[in-house]
């Protein structure tokens, strides 16, 4: 009846109303409905008449319908595509007429439809030279895929996205019993620890093609850090014995994070946009500010698919050590090219300088014809440092990957680890990672810079950029010294400098335009490392500014670094905070040396915070709720006073405690109602108070005493703790 309107249409469902010629017409019918519908068939059986020998029932289905069956002792068990789907279709032929009827239908699939994807089912290939034309087929894989991607919002061209498909078949090349290995440590990992997250690619035999992982630690880490991260290939690429790649960014401290890592079998599109996509889910949805990664089409075409308001970069240090394997050619001229290239790359102050040296080097060493050298130009825009005005790389670009903090897996892994002994030190690797950021947090908290000269944008830094970030501006602030500034022109508001930095023997030109605090310097500090240069702070501090703009003051940097609320343009607002809160940090030492004494006053210390915690977070909802109005102004202001008395005041707190502690045994001790009590009348005593915190030197730091450090091991974790959760961030 409707077997050849069926045929011709594969969009059309199977009805109870349908007849067809044979049982292999209504099995092509079923593959035609399934290719439209994204997935394979098989004939799971048939039955002949024992009168005529004829084909009397026939039964078609999903390739994965029904359970595997296989003994668990099966030496080397094939893989199975079998999960249980029921969908199917039962049809028999009529004793009257002879036609075939559908006698049952299931459309119903536990798994995915993969309609973009289904000529790689084996029912699905080499049916019809025409409707399996390569063009034909990439059409309707792009329809489905920007359908499938929509929420990433694809733009563009996509049809190169998929020009190697075919490797999508590619399995994850792992040693012998690897994948094993690698689940059960997946698996392991989120038992410990619920908020671990993974997911695995399978490709069309169900083996493992892509892995991805991340711990809550990194989840955290991103949401205070992911604005700049590196996508580093490195170990895939030089063909390491583990296909591992990384996500990493730069915390506070300027050391690197853990942002995810990944094993992947190719480097073709469809590999990283699914990595890309399985990353952006992890992490909330939401995508970086700027991506690092390596010289890569098939990468910079992911990203942009999956991160279209993401600014693509690629990292410096990839570029320059492909060099010598690239200009291998050039290698009796290596050292005459590398001066002319560095020269480009770094000494063009404009987009225009560049064109014109680039060309020159292009002509000298006649590498017009090069494709890779072509490539780089190309994508000029996406490393040459003259184009990267208005963006800052949080020190994830540099000159080398040595310098980069993508080598700091590289003491772990070596071209011939293998994935056993990788995961076997998986958690050594983390803990070491954490160590050595809980060791900069505990120097941040008990370590204080000293300014080293009477400049106001050293005084303004300390309280807010964080120890080590401060040194390292403070370097450049005592650098300005051997400055010297040259106007060279003007353009209306905007002002050209011309510095010559002895130390570095050097010119430098900076750009600065007062009306909207913009400052540009050719050395391209705040671009590649997040702070001001030298350069830049003499041209400041000789146009009459004394404070550094607060859009050259990366939030990433500060002590803030972690807050839940953005950094105020007022940076006197910032300063009180970090005061309010080194002032809590302190108390909190004396709170747990007091409490950790006994039971009774440990109870005591912990009711405590519970409570200040609660009206705590009742005063700070309030104050959000009524911040327009200003009504928590007022509030702030005395804070202000309070804490920079206290600042003064708690070091002096501390020492007492600590003598108490070295010098108790059993019994003896310190009355610490007399401390208390001065503390508060201390705190209470009225007048005028110096905004400026007393600043530990040399032997009167807190805790220079080392002999002390092991009575207050437990009092600082227990001051983690309480700060931690005031702060509302889990340590």
């Amino acid at each position: 009846m409707e077997s050849t309107v069926a045929m011709g249409n594969s969009n059309v469902e199977p009805r109870d109303d349908m007849e067809f010629d044979s049982h292999d017409a209504a099995y092509e019918f079923y593959k035609e409905y399934a290719k439209s519908a994204g997935f394979g068939t098989a004939k799971l059986s048939s039955r002949r008449s024992r009168a005529s020998k004829e084909f009397i029932d026939a039964k078609f289905s999903c390739i994965r319908y029904g359970n595997k069956q296989q003994s668990d002792d099966a030496i080397n068990p094939r893989p199975s595509p079998k999960i249980g789907c029921k969908a199917s279709m039962h049809v028999k032929r009529r004793s009257s007429n002879g036609k075939w009827y559908i006698h049952s239908f299931v459309k119903e699939h536990n798994h995915e439809l993969l309609p973009a994807q289904v000529h790689f089912f084996r029912s699905h290939r080499n049916v019809d030279p025409l409707k399996n034309d390569a063009k034909v087929r990439r059409k309707k894989m792009l329809a489905s895929v920007s359908k499938q991607y929509g929420a990433y919002q694809f733009s563009g061209n996509l049809e190169n996205l998929f020009r190697n498909q075919h490797d999508r078949g590619r399995s994850l090349t792992l040693e012998e019993g690897g994948a094993q290995v690698l689940l059960e440590f997946l698996v392991q990992m989120q038992e410990e620890n619920p908020k671990f997250f993974y997911s695995v690619d399978l490709n069309e035999e169900h083996r493992l093609r892509n892995v991805f992982w991340i711990d809550a630690k990194g989840m955290d880490n991103y949401s205070n850090f992911g604005d700049v991260v590196s996508f580093d290939t490195t170990y895939f690429t030089n063909k390491y014995k583990i296909p591992l790649v990384l996500f990493i960014g730069a915390n506070h401290h300027v050391q690197p994070t853990l942002l995810g890592c990944a094993l992947i079998a190719d480097e073709t599109v469809h590999t990283f946009i699914w990595l890309m996509r399985t990353w952006c889910l992890a992490m909330g949805g939401r995508g970086p500010r700027i991506l690092l990664s390596d010289q890569n089409d098939n990468i910079k075409a992911a990203v942009g698919a999956i991160f279209p308001d993401t600014g693509h970069y690629f990292s410096l240090w990839s570029i320059l050590e492909k060099i010598p394997r690239r200009l291998e050619y050039l290698s009796l001229w290596h050292d005459a090219f590398m001066a002319k290239f560095t020269k480009c790359i770094y000494r063009s102050w404009t987009e225009e300088q560049f064109e014109h040296r680039w060309w020159k080097l292009i002509e000298k060493f006649n590498l017009r014809e090069d494709e890779w050298v072509q490539s780089l130009y190309e994508n000029r825009k996406l490393w040459v440092p003259a184009f990267m005005r208005d963006v800052s790389f949080a020190s994830l670009s540099t000159a080398s990957r040595s310098e980069s903090m993508n080598s700091f897996f590289d003491k772990y892994i070596q071209s011939e680890t293998s994935l056993r002994d990788f995961i076997g030190q998986h958690k050594l690797i983390l803990e070491d990672w954490y160590e050595e950021e809980a060791k900069a947090n505990f120097d941040a908290w008990h370590e204080m810079p000293e300014l080293k000269s009477p400049s106001p944008f050293e005084k303004q830094m300390l309280l807010i950029y964080t120890r080590e970030i401060f040194k390292k501006f403070q370097v450049e602030v005592l650098g300005a010294a051997a400055c010297h500034l040259k106007k060279e022109s003007e353009d209306g508001t905007s002002i050209t400098y011309a510095v010559k930095d002895f130390d570095a023997n050097q010119d430098f030109m900076v750009e600065w335009d007062a009306l909207r605090s913009d400052i540009y310097c050719s050395c391209h500090s705040f671009e590649y490392k997040g702070y001001l240069c030298r350069h830049a702070i003499v041209v400041l501090q000789m146009s009459g500014v004394f404070n550094i703009p607060s859009k050259y003051i990366l939030q990433r940097w500060t002590n803030a670094a972690m807050s839940r609320h953005s950094i105020s343009e007022r940076m006197e607002d910032v300063q009180a905070k970090v005061r309010r809160y080194n002032d809590l940090c302190r108390r909190a030492i004396i709170l747990g040396e007091e409490g950790s004494l006994t039971q009774e006053s440990y109870n005591i210390a912990v009711g405590a915070i519970k409570e200040a915690l609660k009206q705590c977070a009742t005063v700070n909802v309030t104050c959000e709720t009524n911040l327009r109005s200003g009504s928590c102004a007022t509030l702030a202001i005395q804070g202000v006073n309070e804490v920079c008395q206290g600042n003064s005041l708690a070091a002096r707190e501390l020492m007492p405690y600590s003598r108490a502690a070295q010098t108790s045994k059993g019994s003896k001790r310190a009355d610490p109602g007399k401390e208390r009590e001065s503390i508060d009348n201390a705190s209470n005593k009225k007048g005028k108070v110096t905004l400026e915190p007393e600043i530990p030197n040399g032997a009167q730091g807190v805790f220079h005493q080392m002999e002390l450090l092991e009575k207050f091991i437990l009092n600082i974790y227990l001051m983690h703790l309480i700060v931690d959760e005031l702060e509302g961030y889990a340590w």
